[in-house]
């Protein structure tokens, strides 16, 4: 069993004279059993890092939280909510259901919390010791996992001791799953780590740069309104924001479509001019009403950081995601992106990370083959004897579930030529389709009847079939988030030494904010952190290649 380091925060309190006190703050471990103010964390904090010891908490949100705020470097940790978002699936991981499923009880008999009235008095945790936070019936006290029970500093111990023996439990159980299962939990422990290092440090930008592209944007609506509408003389009544009166403004020019998505309008740029200023104001419209000037105030702090709350993982195939704009930020707006004073990026991004998942978790031999390659579907489209935009096309469409169209004979074409890994997404599918829960290459569970709810298996074929195509993506999307939160975690580590910090993750790239005169060191490192990720993780078997430049802004970066 590892060595563990338990940390759990007490509920806020008030001293003698009912002035508000510094939360307590347990620490519970091998020769390690204490409660400090939390304003004294930072000291012992430093103490257990010095250690072998990895840092144990319900969730980094709670755990790692004071700790990141405080400047503490965190080295490992084992986060109880994402043990059990790989253990069990989905997103809910409360302390009350990851102990639950640690100890085997039914989810089900999870306790409520009282309701304050007379049916309170049939029965429940009033039966119990009050001074256990487990239950008779082996759940734990609901007070004590909405975080009101433990007050006192035995009470913080003993939930601290639960907390301990919840994480052995899950370890205990991701052994048992595989030696990769347990790697998975202490990456995407760190990942929350680095989650709550995002949230602290923020994504540096130029207000200026930024007031510049968003200004000129955020006009009164009307003048947006009529650059359009000056292209269709007598429909200046429009409602631009109603999909139905947006049809029947391209109606009035002869332009029948069956929805006003973006995708669809492209195709009619060259056949009026209102389509392409439809689209342009379509784009000014998203930054005056999502990145506007109340956006900016909102989330950019006076040290102009852009911040909001990171998850580590999406609940479903386990994807990073994040609030206040981060994840969706327009291209439009990456200029704004720079690098402070004495700073710049190193910006490196994953190429063709899918297929060289998949040719990983299929270990299909041939597949794995056309890894090495710096370009992956050229030395596919030679073997299927196709042109490469063809093969591309036809990889993705095996992974995402596509038949139709230019690929379709392509993909007949990798059914023959990598068997191995057809076959795994195949295989996928199929399950997916019976309703039953896969696993990705790293061991998370994707129960695919739950997340993708309705009626049973076997009752609605276009639901099954959603749910095949579903789970055929989710072992390869959710094994590709893995990889890449692997690596983020080794660059993390690596070019903390250098100030470097990791302050955007955006699905398969890396924004590193570091010291200018480390930039080159930095850059090198990351690819370094690839290598040494693809080794642990894939075992070397396939190449994985990222594009990593030295930008001042993220505008600057090329491809």
């Amino acid at each position: 069993m590892p060595e563990f380091a338990a940390l759990v925060v007490g509920p806020s309190a008030a001293d003698a004279w009912g002035a508000p006190a510094s939360p307590r703050v347990a620490i519970v471990g091998d020769g390690l059993r204490r409660v400090v103010p939390l304003d004294e964390l930072p000291g012992h904090a430093r103490e257990v890092g010095a250690t072998s010891a990895r840092w144990v908490w319900w969730s980094a949100a709670e755990g790692a939280r004071p700790l990141v705020d405080a400047g503490i470097g965190i080295a490992r940790a084992w986060d109880v909510a994402e043990a059990h978002r790989l253990l069990a699936g989905g997103w809910e991981a409360g302390p009350g259901l990851a102990w639950a499923a640690a100890r085997g009880l039914d989810p089900a008999t999870l306790p409520e919390r009282h309701r304050g009235d007379l049916l309170d008095l049939l029965g429940g945790e009033d039966d119990d010791d009050p001074e256990n936070p487990v239950r008779r019936d082996g759940h734990l006290r609901a007070d004590a996992v909405a975080g009101d029970w433990a007050v006192t500093d035995d009470r913080l111990l003993a939930w601290a001791d639960v907390l301990l023996s919840c994480a052995q439990a899950q370890h205990e159980r991701a052994e048992a799953l595989g030696p990769r299962l347990v790697a998975t939990v202490h990456s995407e422990s760190a990942a929350a780590v680095l989650c709550e290092e995002l949230r602290h440090d923020g994504l540096p930008v130029d207000r200026t740069a930024l007031l510049d592209i968003v200004g000129p944007m955020c006009g009164p609506p009307a003048e947006r309104d009529a650059a359009v509408l000056a292209h269709v003389p007598g429909r200046e009544g429009t409602d631009l924001r109603n999909p139905a009166s947006v049809r029947e403004l391209l109606g009035a020019v002869g332009i029948d479509v069956p929805s006003t998505r973006k995708h669809v309008l492209e195709a009619y740029v060259h056949v009026h001019p209102v389509v392409p200023a439809l689209l342009h104001w379509r784009a000014e419209e998203r930054i005056a009403t999502t990145y506007g000037l109340r956006w900016i105030d909102e989330h950019i702090g006076p040290d102009d950081r852009l911040r909001g709350e990171w998850r580590a993982c999406d609940g479903g195939a386990g994807r990073m995601t994040a609030a206040g704009g981060l994840h969706n930020l327009p291209a439009v707006l990456r200029p704004a992106v720079a690098a402070h004073p004495g700073h710049l990026f190193v910006r490196a991004d994953l190429g063709q990370i899918e297929p060289r998942v998949l040719a990983v978790v299929s270990g299909d031999p041939a597949f794995v083959a056309a890894t090495r390659a710096d370009d992956l579907y050229a030395p596919v489209a030679e073997r299927l004897g196709v042109e490469r935009a063809v093969a591309k096309v036809a990889v993705l469409s095996a992974m995402y579930g596509g038949r139709a169209g230019q690929a379709a004979a392509a993909l007949q074409g990798l059914e023959r030529e990598y068997p191995v890994a057809i076959r795994l997404l195949e295989e996928a599918s199929s399950a997916g389709m019976r309703g039953e829960s896969v696993r990705t290459y790293g061991g998370r569970l994707v129960p695919t009847a739950r997340l993708m709810g309705g009626d049973r298996p076997g009752a609605n074929p276009q639901l099954d079939a959603a749910r095949g195509r579903f789970a055929r993506n989710a072992i390869i999307q959710g094994a590709a988030a893995e990889f890449f939160k692997a690596w983020a975690a080794t660059v993390r580590a690596t070019t903390a030494h250098l100030g470097a910090r990791i302050v955007l993750c955006l699905h398969d790239e890396l924004l590193i904010h570091v010291p200018a005169e480390h930039a080159q060191q930095v850059a090198a490192l990351v690819d370094r952190a690839l290598e040494d990720a693809a080794r642990r993780w894939a075992g070397g078997r396939a190449r994985f290649v990222t594009d990593t430049q030295i930008v001042a802004r993220w505008s600057e970066a090329k491809g």
